[in-house]
């Protein structure tokens, strides 16, 4: 697998599973009827944010993340990210590959840390993942989420110093 920066032809490939994912409303903090034209404003952040996908050989779009400015002013050393990853391609180390590079630009772009917002404490295989990645759980707001299945679940916040 390749990752590489996204293009705006990337898409509709992008498109094709995030879709999927923000209807189900289980993983990801966006309202469930983000229109498609919502969804590529945010998930195309303008600079210094970037917006990147993990491509097979054939260019099939396996995931996507993005990487932003978390806060400004005093705190705009602190970045953030958001990841997506086909579930056609769950469990094969794409969301690991893209958590990699997303830290590995991070620190090239000269950000001091990354913290994550809004991890839904029931996808346990992402926290894991940060985990092993070496975030740390800062801290976990009580029923923080409104998960369609689980009901008030807590919102993780997670922090790794780059």
């Amino acid at each position: 697998m390749l990752i590489r920066e996204a293009t705006p032809d990337d898409w509709p490939g992008m498109w094709a599973f995030m879709e999927g994912i923000v209807r189900a409303g289980e993983t990801f903090s966006w309202d469930r009827d983000t229109t498609e034209s919502q969804a590529r404003q945010m998930w195309f952040p303008a600079p210094p944010g970037r917006t990147f996908v993990a491509v097979s050989p054939d260019e099939t779009i396996l995931g996507t993340a993005n990487s932003v400015r978390n806060h400004r002013g005093g705190a705009a050393h602190i970045s953030s990210a958001s990841f997506m990853v086909d579930p056609a391609h769950s469990g094969h180390g794409v969301g690991r590959a893209l958590g990699e590079h997303v830290l590995k630009q991070a620190r090239e772009d000269g950000f001091r840390a990354m913290q994550f917002n809004a991890v839904v404490e029931t996808n346990t295989r992402a926290v894991a993942l940060w985990r092993s990645l070496g975030f740390a759980l800062m801290t976990t707001l009580p029923e923080g989420f409104h998960h369609p299945t689980h009901g008030y679940v807590g919102l993780h916040i997670m922090y790794q110093r780059l």
